[in-house]
């Protein structure tokens, strides 16, 4: 028992050490790196197939609570944040959380890899080819639009298992907001995502079969605990070695990793 549990945590260590330089590296949410990575070391210490997404994408948000938070304090005391914005989505978002949780509870593993290949895909276009002169408006749309793209921001950030920034930083900045308020503010949409989801998901796997060790319904408690300070630690050697190169190639390397990550999701899929 102990010899497949050390592996177990080993393994985990060396994802968040991972996920925390690569997070550091391309200056973006732990989440959308966090998830393939995991998929990939539960599969390989053999976590049951129909289980390793859901618990991927489940972990990944407990892993952001903590994150979120302290990002939007930070952020908040500067001023940065759009405090207007945040409170009209104060219920839409994490209702589109709720909404996630359920259907997580009803798909299949395949089903939630399908729907982080499609996502990611799209963001991968956005790095790819993303211009600062694209704008649909100057201000931000007011309700019911406005709380619609909150639901849909919860929703679909829920099921990939990211803080929602790449979404809201796309939406504020193509409705004129600079990008330095949109980050500070997708701090605190993470939070309004990660609270209710990290509740959700352990509710929706509630019970659920061949779930690894220490999980919590979907969320793999001792994955959150060992991954968080590892994490931590490492992004800053991820950020130095960001300094290193040039935004815009950045934006384009990280584009890749999600072109990459997209096709092996789908053809596991199909």
């Amino acid at each position: 028992m102990w010899v497949p549990m050390f592996g177990f945590a080993a393994a985990l260590v060396a994802s968040g050490a991972l996920a925390g330089f690569l997070a550091g590296l391309f200056g973006i949410g732990g989440g959308a790196i966090l998830v393939p990575i995991l998929v990939s070391v539960l599969s390989e210490i053999g976590v049951d197939p129909q289980v390793v997404m859901h618990v991927a994408v489940a972990t990944s948000l407990g892993i952001i609570v903590p994150t979120s938070l302290r990002s939007f304090f930070a952020h908040k005391k500067k001023g940065a944040v759009d405090l207007a914005l945040l409170k009209s989505w104060v219920i839409p978002i994490p209702l589109g959380v709720l909404a996630a949780s359920f259907v997580a509870a009803m798909v299949s593993g395949q089903t939630l890899k399908g729907i982080f290949a499609v996502i990611a895909f799209v963001v991968a276009m956005r790095m790819l080819f993303n211009r600062e002169s694209w704008k649909l408006g100057q201000e931000i749309p007011k309700n019911p639009v406005r709380g619609l793209i909150g639901v849909l921001i919860g929703f679909f950030s829920t099921l990939m298992g990211i803080g929602g920034g790449v979404m809201n930083n796309t939406f504020m900045t193509l409705f004129g907001r600079p990008i330095h308020q949109a980050v500070a503010t997708s701090s605190g949409v993470g939070v309004l995502i990660s609270i209710p989801a990290i509740f959700g998901m352990m509710a929706a796997g509630w019970g659920a079969p061949n779930l690894p060790p220490f999980s919590v319904g979907y969320v793999n408690v001792l994955a959150v605990v060992l991954i968080i300070p590892v994490s931590v630690l490492v992004a800053p050697l991820g950020v130095r070695a960001a300094h290193t190169l040039p935004k815009r190639k950045l934006e384009i390397t990280f584009g890749i990793f999600l072109l990459i990550v997209s096709a092996r999701f789908l053809v596991s899929v199909l």
